[in-house]
């Protein structure tokens, strides 16, 4: 089985093809409000790179969110599509659990972060059981020029994260307990993505998929 991951959710988009044997293709890009231009053409190059046809695809795994409204009904319109189309298992799985995924577990709790626009953040902290992200809290929509993650001990914060924001959080009083990963590190990946998403399939745990919803952080 074959399943295919799309991640529409900020303007770092990704989609990736996932079986067995793991990440088979992935394409990660920055777009600017091109997410129903590029998305399927991508995973549509995918597929060629791999000599498949839509019609070997088994699964298909979104990105449900917190984000951007548009982009995130984008990428939930096309999952759907393809579900529907190919009646195929569908799986949504929250965006800022995908960036804690990324980061890996890092022994202490572990901040997630997302552009939100105009100059906001969202943010939701995470620890991991048995290597996979756990919410400790609802993600929350922050201004990025006041947030401080809450933290009395060593953290790690994971994603879309500009210099500025690292700049002011390091130099803060307790600044040298709070780490920061790369900006390499930190691109949220649908190849991640995907592999949260292939284990529930094999758990056939699949969404509904009328029911399937996006969500928005507060």
């Amino acid at each position: 089985m074959i399943l295919a991951a799309i991640d529409t959710s900020s303007r770092q988009a990704s989609v990736a093809l996932y079986d067995d044997r793991g990440v088979l293709a992935e394409a990660s890009w920055r777009t600017e409000n091109r997410h129903s231009v590029d998305t399927l053409p991508m995973i549509e190059s995918l597929l060629r790179l791999q000599r498949l046809e839509p019609s070997s695809l088994g699964a298909v795994a979104v990105a449900s969110g917190p984000g951007s409204f548009t982009g995130l009904r984008i990428g939930m319109s096309l999952a759907k599509g393809l579900a529907l189309a190919l009646d195929l298992p569908i799986v949504g799985v929250p965006t800022l659990a995908v960036t804690a995924y990324v980061a890996g577990d890092p022994g202490c709790r572990l901040w997630a972060v997302m552009e939100a626009g105009r100059g906001r953040l969202c943010v939701q902290p995470f620890a991991f059981d048995e290597g996979l992200p756990v919410a400790e809290a609802e993600a929350q929509v922050v201004d990025a020029a006041d947030w401080v993650p809450e933290h009395d001990e060593p953290i790690l914060l994971a994603g879309e994260i500009g210099a500025e924001l690292a700049q002011r959080l390091l130099a803060l009083p307790d600044g040298e307990q709070i780490a920061i990963t790369s900006l390499a590190s930190s691109v949220r990946r649908a190849g991640y993505l995907a592999e949260l998403a292939w284990e529930r399939i094999q758990r056939q745990e699949a969404d509904d998929l009328d029911s399937l919803d996006l969500h928005y952080a507060q």
